[in-house]
């Protein structure tokens, strides 16, 4: 990394002085570019929070609806006894298939982040807020699909947007940051819908109705903050001076660009080997899958235990989470590559629901056997997969030492060491 920072130093320092002559003496504007990545902590607290604030909105609005389930949706809307389910699993239906082009179309050289992301988190909180004024089952499923395609354009672009500010050993901590976030949104939804409960009668309106009604509206209230706040691409900023910005464009070029990366200069150590710590995640989960199946088999174990379990999924689903995107960004090179990327990964993520709509039977209630089978063998089969892929990518790297070894070449954005 030292290397890299002298590199980018020089490349900063060169651009400044060349085109600040002038004349035939060659007056030279005494402009001090940074040496490193001072301003690091302005990126932070510009992007992280809003986006973060966005992450959390989303989950408000994609799991009131089991807040409203409890204050009697379905009773009002006359749901039939799949209903709630098929509310669920349409909402994933175009959440999943928009996420791929909605970041290929804010990667567009004229589209700009705050507008693209702002227009749509201002359209979701209409539509949200149109949840709590439908009047049939089949308003709510339209309202539901409609969500699905807004909400898809947010994490994917937040997620590509943290990816183009940050080199690869910052990006994990970003990325565990805005993840942090969205565990904020189960946390807040149930305490908000206790108090907005007792709204029921305001106006004639039902108590579910004003949870979907005031959340929207708090869409809507954030979605101009998205507007102000979000920042551009990183080479049409203006959070950061010229020549912070002159930096950053050259630090992000030496580490993913199409700068020469030294790869003997590198502490593989600190920005790779993310997969044991993924394997840590995958391994707090099983403990909890397989708590809840000792339970469903009618075996004595205590609330306590079982709460318990919960904290043990959750702590590694969300390790999981930061570090699976972090190290599939790192492993991509330039923003279309890093648009699809991050797009597929969440978009894949999101198919679970559609898994955990239908697995979790009512009939089979309180126990689920079928539900809690299906999340451990998905969860065993996700370690399989990850150390197949840990394999595959130390294979190429073998393969590209060995090359490297007889025409000693260097990585560029075609060819290049992975990481993991």
């Amino acid at each position: 990394m030292q290397q890299n920072e002298k590199f980018v130093a020089e490349t900063t320092t060169s651009k400044i002085s060349g085109s600040s002559d002038g004349g035939e003496h060659g007056t030279v504007l005494n402009i001090t570019a940074p040496t490193k990545q001072t301003y690091t902590l302005k990126m932070d607290l510009r992007l992280i929070p809003i986006l973060g604030c966005t992450y959390t909105i989303l989950f408000l609005d994609r799991t009131n609806i089991a807040n409203a389930r409890i204050e009697g949706m379905e009773k009002s809307l006359k749901m039939p006894s799949n209903g709630y389910n098929t509310a669920l699993w349409i909402f994933y239906i175009p959440f999943v298939l928009i996420e791929i082009p909605s970041n290929m179309i804010m990667s567009m050289p004229r589209v700009r982040p705050n507008i693209f992301l702002g227009c749509n988190m201002l359209i979701l909180g209409i539509v949200s807020t149109c949840q709590g004024l439908t009047k049939s089952y089949g308003g709510i499923l339209a309202c539901r699909f409609l969500m699905g395609i807004f909400e898809a354009t947010l994490p994917a672009g937040a997620a590509l947007l943290v990816a183009e500010y940050y080199t690869r050993k910052q990006a994990s901590l970003r990325f565990a940051m805005f993840f942090t976030f969205g565990v904020l949104g189960p946390c807040i939804s149930g305490l908000l819908a206790y108090g907005i409960r007792n709204m029921h009668g305001i106006q004639g309106k039902e108590g579910w109705r004003w949870i979907f009604i005031l959340e929207g509206i708090f869409t809507i209230c954030v979605s101009f903050l998205v507007f102000i706040l979000v920042p551009d691409f990183p080479e049409r900023t203006k959070i950061l001076t010229a020549s912070e910005k002159e930096h950053l464009l050259a630090t992000l070029r030496a580490d993913k660009g199409d700068q020469e990366i030294n790869v003997k200069g590198t502490n593989w150590l600190k920005t790779g080997w993310r997969f044991p710590f993924i394997l840590l995640g995958i391994l707090c989960v099983l403990v909890g899958w397989i708590i809840n199946i000792v339970y469903s088999e009618g075996h004595g174990v205590t609330a306590a235990v079982r709460y318990f379990s919960l904290f043990c999924m959750s702590a590694g689903t969300f390790i999981q989470m930061s570090l699976t995107t972090s190290w599939l960004v790192n492993n991509l090179r330039g923003r279309a590559s890093v648009a699809v990327g991050t797009a597929i990964i969440l978009g894949i993520g999101n198919c679970a629901n559609f898994v955990a709509s239908n697995v979790f039977i009512k009939k089979e209630a309180p126990r689920y056997p079928t539900a809690f089978r299906t999340g451990l063998g998905l969860t065993v089969a996700g370690a399989v997969f990850c150390l197949a892929y840990v394999g595959i990518l130390w294979q190429h790297n073998q393969k590209l030492a060995k090359k490297r070894s007889e025409t000693g070449a260097v990585d560029d954005q075609k060819e290049y060491r992975y990481q993991y």
